[in-house]
Formats: C-alpha cells, structure tokens, sequence
C-alpha cells in the first residue's frame, strides 16, 4: 500500500513564521465577533493590512493552483474555481467523491486550507484569509448554523436566559454570530478555548 502525501509549500516554519500566519476571521480569534481583517503579530497586537483587489485575486490563484496539484496527487476529480468575495480570496471545488477531503463536521477542510493559504504565504510573503470549500460545505453548513443560531435566540428571548451552544469551530462561531449580531434584544460572545471554544447567546445589556 503507498502512502499518499500532501504537497507543502516548504518543509518547515519556523516559530516566527507560524505566530504570523495566524489570522482573525475563521480560523483563529482573540474574539469571533472582531473584523476579520486583522492579523496577530507575535507580540499580541493587531495590524491592519489593506490588500488590493488585484492582489487577492493573485492569491486565490496560487491557492486553486495549489488545490489543483493536490488533487491531482490524491486521483480526484473536481473543478476549480478562484475568486474573490465579500473582500477575501476564495476556492472553490466542485464534484464528485469529495467528502474525504472535507472530514468529519469540516475538520480535513480547516486543515487543507490552513495549508493552502501556507502556499499563498510562500509565494506573497502576506497572511492570507483565503476560503476554502469543497462540494459547497461551507455554503451548507452555514445555513443550518443560522438555523441554529435563530433557535438559540427565540430561547433566549422566551426565556430571558443565556443559551450555551456545542463547541465550533472558528468558521461556524463567525457564522452564528453574524445572525445573532443581525438581531435585537440579544447578544453573543465566545468562551473557552480551543478546540471547545463555544458561543454563549444572551439578552443584550
């Protein structure tokens, strides 16, 4: 039986390197609720990077690049798209026998893209807050947290008590808190750490 590898963009990152390639948004967060478009430092503080259209569109072409010599790699057929959306790249694939790279409730989907937008990183030297999906998982996932997210909020306001929801991932907290932050008369905040970091939707002060 051979063993199937991933392609990487290098081999290694040093410590420096990984504490910048930690980006708010929907991977990682000091609060799920900022704008998405800061970056840690390694020194804890926030810089606002502005990013061109032309140069996100650059990075989501080397990202569908990547994604394409993956595929190719593992014997999967899918097409490709790049493009840019709500101010951020994205890649999307489409087609069949494609569940195995989304993983149980997206896990393998967080890890691809945390190595996809590694590859941008190589080759931009910027942080990227490249989205990734595959077979529209995450066009699905986030209409049923929004489901979720409604339901938590009519408990709240029926019951005037705060409403704690199972642990997610930083995609699916942003996604419940955009709905709840769509609302009046609640609020929603996150608590604990990873990989049980989970929102708490209350009545709004």
């Amino acid at each position: 039986m051979t063993e199937t590898s991933i392609p990487r963009a290098e081999q290694s990152l040093d410590e420096e390197e990984t504490a910048t390639l930690a980006v708010d948004g929907d991977d990682t967060e000091a609060d799920d609720t900022e704008a998405d478009d800061d970056t840690d430092t390694a020194a804890g503080t926030r810089v606002k990077k502005a990013v061109g259209e032309g140069d996100l569109f650059r990075q989501s072409e080397i990202a569908a690049d990547y994604v394409e010599g993956l595929l190719d790699i593992l014997d999967y057929d899918g097409d490709i798209d790049e493009l840019v959306a709500a101010g951020r790249p994205m890649v999307e694939v489409v087609g069949e026998r494609l569940q195995n790279l989304v993983g149980q409730r997206g896990a393998t989907l967080e890890a691809l893209q945390e190595l996809t937008r590694l590859a941008v990183f190589r080759q931009t030297g910027t942080p990227s807050r490249l989205l990734l999906d595959v077979g529209g998982y995450r066009a699905n996932r986030r209409k049923e947290l929004a489901a979720v997210a409604k339901n938590a909020v009519e408990k709240v306001k029926e019951y005037g008590e705060p409403v704690r929801l199972e642990a997610m991932s930083a995609f699916e907290r942003k996604c419940v808190h955009d709905v709840v932050n769509a609302m009046s008369g609640v609020a929603s905040e996150s608590e604990g750490v990873e990989p049980n970091r989970r929102i708490v939707v209350r009545p709004a002060d």
